[in-house]
């Protein structure tokens, strides 16, 4: 088996960079008891993971994969956050072994192989630690009732959505004319699903606002606006997406009524992906969000550190 070529300076059975080595903590040394993970450290280490996941991709190479995966999760860029989930550090290797040793590619899933599967789970581990004591969304009856969420099309009806979204058909007339309408305009809108709830933290609709405009303005004319594919989820739908094969992780910022998914693929066709992908990665970079790359959505999760804001902008837009 071939393995990928190593840059100047790596030591050889080490996928891992220099740069990222100098980003870990000196062997021996204590890390300061509030010290936060850091977030870029763990990125780059998770990049290095997945060029070596990729390397092992094939059937005979269950065992390797296992020895890899024990080995690079415990680097201390990488444990630093999974210690800081529910699962912890152990919790969340098992969940991924069992991800791993359990995945079979499929249209629907967002995973495309190993490797995106692997990237998908541990990038959305931020999400969860960062939103730890977050009570989850259990059954879809909580989040109809829940007092946090807030109903996108009562807000859709007074002009106060800058993005769109559909959502899904509830009954077999509604799946025809679907179908109907993609047959006549296939192009028309991203090919999704279409929401399962159309109900939203008032932070996430701050947020997506505010993308939505910054998109507008750095786009053409008949750019369409933002699209959003997913939001809140319950435990009880998650379940049900992986039994219809998604990649739909557990735990995850879903649930917690976080994350979103925004359409990426589609915008493509207006030349303005790029500058779409562009925005999210700076705010990225900024600590607004943590993004995970999907395909054809990308998964976006607020950060603790801007909900004040947001929920203070969603209450200056809306006028309560």
């Amino acid at each position: 088996m071939r393995v990928p070529s190593r840059s100047p300076g790596q030591r050889p059975g080490s996928s891992v960079t220099p740069a990222v080595r100098a980003r870990r903590r000196v062997p021996g040394a204590p890390p300061g008891p509030a010290a936060a993970p850091d977030l870029d450290a763990y990125r780059a280490a998770v990049a290095d993971l997945l060029v070596e996941v990729a390397a092992l991709a094939g059937a005979s190479c269950a065992t390797a994969r296992q020895v890899l995966i024990d080995e690079r999760l415990r680097e201390p860029a990488i444990a630093a956050v999974l210690d800081a989930t529910p699962q912890g550090l152990i919790g969340a290797r098992e969940t991924l072994l069992l991800e791993m040793a359990r995945y079979q590619p499929n249209a629907r899933s967002s995973a495309a192989d190993l490797t995106a599967l692997v990237r998908i789970y541990l990038l959305s581990r931020i999400d969860v630690m960062w939103w730890r004591d977050t009570p989850g969304f259990r059954t879809d009856a909580q989040v109809d009732a829940s007092p946090e969420l807030v109903d996108l099309e009562w807000l859709r009806r007074r002009d106060l959505l800058r993005f769109r979204y559909t959502e899904q058909p509830r009954t077999l007339l509604g799946r025809g004319v679907r179908a109907a309408r993609r047959r006549l305009w296939p192009d028309a809108t991203p090919r999704t699903a279409g929401l399962r709830f159309r109900r939203a933290r008032r932070e996430v609709v701050a947020l997506l606002n505010d993308v939505a405009r910054e998109l507008a303005a750095s786009s053409p004319p008949a750019t369409p606006p933002l699209w959003v594919t997913s939001l809140v989820r319950s435990a009880e739908h998650q379940h049900r997406l992986r039994r219809l094969g998604y990649a739909a992780m557990v735990p995850s910022g879903h649930c917690l009524g976080w994350a979103v998914d925004v359409e990426m693929t589609w915008f493509g066709r207006f030349g303005v992906r790029d500058t779409l992908a562009e925005l999210l990665l700076a705010r990225q970079r900024a600590g607004e969000i943590n993004v995970v790359d999907e395909g054809q959505a990308w998964h976006l999760c607020l950060a603790p550190a801007v909900r004040r804001r947001l929920r203070r902008a969603y209450e200056a837009e809306m006028g309560v």
